[in-house]
């Protein structure tokens, strides 16, 4: 998937580089075996923004760059080094900040949310800050009955893999 991915280089892996763009304009790198790979994870949904979670993506127009792997040699390789593929935009910063933050704040009721949500609303529990999974329908009742609460994409650091 192309997420957010540490730079460096895969030993004998040929890697194609993508420029990527979800629904809502943000822009974001991807890293495929193939044309085919790409095209796998799109079909699939397992292709998503790393910003917002959005699963509609498709490809920048952009100048073609290949990662040809650690035993490439000369001055490719320098380049290579010297721009990591992994460019964290503001706005993604800012995200995964408010994430991590989020996941510092809350906890996490898993699928439990609608609820743990329903209860403390009605002053049955304490009042807390809480996150969680919940279906599309669940969200749509407790928001029907007033329940304040802010459907968000579970990325990495809300779901706890802080790195």
């Amino acid at each position: 998937m192309a997420t957010k991915l540490d730079a460096g280089f895969v030993t004998g892996l040929f890697v194609k580089v993508l420029d990527l763009q979800c629904h809502f304009e943000h822009r974001f790198e991807g890293w495929f075996s193939s044309e085919d790979d790409f095209a796998s994870q799109i079909d699939s949904g397992a292709l998503i923004c790393p910003l917002c979670g959005d699963a509609r993506i498709h490809k920048r127009l952009s100048a073609p760059r290949l990662n040809l792997g650690s035993n490439q040699t000369g001055g490719d390789l320098a380049i290579s080094q010297a721009n990591p593929v992994v460019r964290t935009s503001a706005m993604q910063a800012a995200w995964e900040d408010f994430g991590r933050h989020l996941a510092a704040n809350t906890d996490d009721v898993g699928s439990q949310f609608a609820e743990v949500a329903r209860k403390i609303h009605y002053g049955e529990i304490p009042k807390r800050g809480i996150r969680g999974k919940a279906t599309v329908a669940e969200t749509q009742a407790l928001i029907e009955e007033g329940v304040p609460v802010l459907p968000m994409p579970q990325t990495n650091e809300i779901k706890g893999s802080l790195h």
